[in-house]
């Protein structure tokens, strides 16, 4: 009797993966936070070892424990907190008008073409008039209180803005807005489901440079009289030469800087989740 005999090897299942372990999960965070941090340890090491070791003079350069010692002695007598709070009203009243401002102007500009080729001489012209150069006239109308604070970084944050609004409109795809054309979408529709979607990441570029601006400016706000706030605290400390002062406030207006730079970052985050799932499809 002829029989074939098929023999039959049981499949071997795949391993599962092993998954990191907590401890491994946690020394691989540690990891990349080192790599992450990496220039800024050797930076503020080197700070604090060139006054320390006699390199530079320490009445030219606190070292940063210094400086910390400084910001606690600020947040003890409420002196940190004015401060802060002085600043972050300028400086958010500033930019919260140059991004209305230069949104709609230059979403009016994009779009239509014959506003942008009427204006856009006019605003080359003023976008190279410093905020700095300004400042006198800004004085001069608007005097020594807040308003012309808020005119100086209004002006410094509002170029951004506009520009990169009006570039992000001109460089919707035309493909887009032919095709919402064809199936008889209004220009109402197009503008709200087409043009503003596509040109929103331009904008926020525009709007993340315009904060940075906007902290730049505050020093130069606040020169002239003012009684309160970090670039009032940084030039006041340089006057009366307490450098300690005078580095906390570089430091928190950098700090300043980074906590405004990362809450536009997150809203852009928050209102573009639509690109996470375009950029997966594609």
């Amino acid at each position: 009797m002829s029989s074939s005999t098929v023999s039959t090897v049981p499949q071997q299942e795949a391993a599962p993966t092993a998954r990191p372990s907590f401890i491994q999960r946690h020394r691989r965070t540690a990891r990349q936070w080192l790599e992450r941090s990496a220039a800024l340890i050797v930076f503020f090491a080197v700070w604090e070892l060139l006054p320390r070791l006699g390199i530079v003079g320490s009445a030219f350069l606190s070292p940063p424990s210094h400086v910390l010692q400084a910001i606690g002695q600020l947040m003890e007598s409420g002196q940190l907190f004015k401060h802060v709070t002085a600043s972050l009203q300028r400086s958010a009243s500033g930019l919260l008008l140059a991004v209305a401002a230069g949104v709609a102007l230059g979403l009016l500009m994009g779009v239509i073409r014959r506003v942008e080729a009427f204006l856009d001489p006019l605003l080359q012209l003023f976008r190279q008039i410093s905020a700095l150069a300004l400042f006198p006239v800004f004085l001069l109308f608007f005097g020594i209180g807040e308003v012309s604070k808020i005119a100086i970084i209004f002006w410094a944050a509002f170029w951004p803005v506009l520009l990169n609004t009006i570039s992000g409109v001109q460089q919707v795809d035309k493909l887009l807005i032919h095709s919402a054309i064809s199936m008889g979408a209004s220009r109402s529709f197009i503008f709200r489901k087409v043009i503003l979607p596509a040109a929103s990441p331009s904008i926020f570029t525009g709007i993340r440079l315009a904060g940075a601006y906007s902290i730049t400016a505050l020093v130069a706000a606040e020169m002239i009289g003012s009684h309160a706030g970090l670039g009032f605290l940084t030039l006041n400390s340089q006057e009366i030469f307490q450098i300690p002062s005078m580095y906390a406030g570089i430091v928190l207006l950098a700090l300043l800087g980074l906590a405004l730079n990362y809450l536009l970052a997150l809203l852009e985050k928050r209102l573009t989740r639509w690109r996470s799932g375009l950029q997966f499809h594609e």
